[in-house]
Parts: structure tokens; C-alpha cells; sequence
């Protein structure tokens, strides 16, 4: 049986899909013909747009308008997307599929795929300052533009792929799997859920309550993750498994086993419930959307 808002999420990620490729289309003046191809095929190579959903969800349930949430949706797609390419460097994960296709230095190279990277999260912050939340509200998008700079950047995603790195290849650091994944994973994502309420015109307590919810979120997503890199197959992941164990990474599956890591999910479920408690109907999308992340398998 369908979930009650599996077809509105159909909808949602249809209508990113459709406008990101127009961000690096070919009237762009002046973009090398390589580097285009190299960030349209990360970029349009599928996922589940996880983020762009979430800000598009927190700002409806605020009473945002969707087109002026749209261009911020793609913006942090964009950002997420750069950070898959980087992460999956061989100086980095080293993977060499991403969504069941060949990872974009193996098809492009490493300087190429690097360059990709840092194009993507470049033209991101032009979209957002180009778009008409800009022009019309410049205070406004400058506090979700600075939202998202830094949760992407050293105090955020950055810095958790830096402890990621050093828990990695020191045994003498000592990072719990959980802060890695606050930083890493959860930051953006508790700023996509903040950055839509902000657009959205929310009211203070309701933006601080959608950040709280996204980093409970966020948590979510990661250990799910570190669950399915235990559990589940090629096929379903459209990436390698069963590597983070081998590669000594500190996931949560790692540090406190499969039992433990499941249970922490359902408590992070029901957190993020809770954080949604003071919203009404308004906020069954991002309702919803825990229940999605909960029960995926890829």
C-alpha cells in the first residue's frame, strides 16, 4: 500500500528535477563543455532529493509559497551534490559507483570530478543570491543563505567528513559515530527544515522547532544509512556495502551494533514527532517523511 505522501513527494521531486538542470544549461556563457557534462551527470543521476523535499515541506508548513522556496530546494541540491562527488574521491571513500552508475572521477577523472565538486557548491550561493526572495527580501534570504553556509562548511558538513577522515586513519582519536553524523549529515539537514520555515515567513519558535526536527532527522538518515551499509545489497543501495566495517569507519552500526542502531532510530523518530507537536495538519508532509526515511532500503 502506497504511503499517504508518497504521490505528494513524487510530485515535489519531479518539480526539482525538472528546474535544476536550467541552472547550468547550455545559454550558461563561458562554462567549459566538460565541466557542464561532469555536473549535470552527478546532479540529474537520480537520488531521492531528501533535502530539497524537506525545505519545500518546512516552508509549506509555514504557509510558503513553493516558488519562492524552489530556487533554495535546488541550491542545496546542488551543495548535496558536490559533497557526494568529493566524498566519493579516492582520497576520500574511494567509491566507485553512486546511484548504481560508474562515480564521477571514474567516468571524468579526479581533477575534473574535484572541479565539478566545487562548481556545484559555487553556483549554488549565485542561485540563492539571484533569486527573487533576494531581490524582494534581501534580509531574509541573507539569514538562509548564511543558514546554509554554515551548516555545508567547516562547522557543519566539512568538518564531519574531517572527523570522519581522522576517526578513520587514527585509532587514537576517539569521535563518536553520532557527532560525526551531526556534523556530516544532520547540519544540512536541520538547515534545510530551519531555511524553509525562514523562507516560509515562519514565526521564530516554529523555525527553531523545524531545526530541532531536522537534526533528529538528520540523525535518522545517517544511522538508517549505516544500518542499510550492513544489511543491504548492491541493487538496492546502487553503491558498494558491507565497506564502512571493512574500511574501520565509525558508523553507528560499528560502534553499538545492529540492535542498539535500530533502536536509536526509533527514538529519533519519535523525537522528531515531537518537535512537530505545536504544527497541525500543515506539517503531515514532514510527518510523513520520517516514516519514509524510517522504512527505506536504499
Amino acid at each position: 500500500m502506497e504511503n499517504p505522501g508518497a504521490h505528494e513527494f513524487s510530485r515535489l521531486r519531479g518539480m526539482v528535477e525538472d528546474s535544476l538542470p536550467g541552472y547550468i544549461s547550455a545559454d550558461v556563457c563561458g562554462v567549459p563543455s566538460l565541466l557542464r557534462e561532469a555536473m549535470e551527470y552527478s546532479l540529474m543521476a537520480g537520488g531521492k532529493r531528501v533535502r530539497p523535499i524537506l525545505l519545500l515541506c518546512a516552508g509549506k508548513a509555514v504557509g510558503g509559497e513553493e516558488g519562492k522556496l524552489l530556487p533554495f530546494a535546488c541550491a542545496i541540491e546542488f551543495i548535496h551534490t558536490y559533497s557526494l562527488i568529493h566524498d566519493d574521491l579516492p582520497s576520500m571513500d574511494d567509491d566507485n559507483f553512486r546511484r548504481g552508475k560508474p562515480t564521477s572521477h571514474k567516468v571524468f577523472g579526479e581533477g575534473t570530478a574535484v572541479l565539478a565538486g566545487d562548481a556545484l557548491l559555487t553556483e549554488a550561493f549565485r542561485i540563492m543570491a539571484e533569486s527573487k526572495v533576494a531581490s524582494d527580501d534581501p534580509s531574509r534570504a541573507v539569514r538562509a543563505i548564511a543558514d546554509i553556509a554554515r551548516a555545508a562548511g567547516a562547522e557543519g558538513m566539512v568538518g564531519g567528513q574531517q572527523l570522519d577522515l581522522a576517526a578513520e586513519k587514527n585509532d587514537a582519536i576517539v569521535v563518536e559515530a553520532e557527532e560525526i553524523g551531526l556534523k556530516k549529515t544532520a547540519a544540512l539537514l536541520a538547515s534545510c527544515a530551519r531555511v524553509g520555515g525562514i523562507l516560509g515567513g515562519g514565526a521564530p519558535s516554529q523555525i527553531a522547532a523545524l531545526g530541532e526536527f531536522g537534526t533528529r532527522l538528520g540523525l535518522l538518515f545517517q544511522i538508517t544509512d549505516d544500518i542499510l551499509d550492513e544489511t543491504a545489497s548492491f541493487e538496492e543501495m546502487g553503491k558498494g556495502t558491507a565497506k564502512d566495517r571493512i574500511r574501520g569507519k565509525r558508523t553507528y552500526t560499528v560502534d553499538y551494533g545492529l540492535d542498539t542502531a535500530r533502536e536509536r532510530v526509533d527514538a529519533l523518530g519519535r523525537e522528531a514527532l515531537e518537535f512537530l507537536a505545536a504544527f497541525g495538519a500543515e506539517a503531515n508532509l514532514l510527518r510523513e517523511l520520517v516514516r519514509t526515511v524510517q522504512s527505506r532500503r536504499s
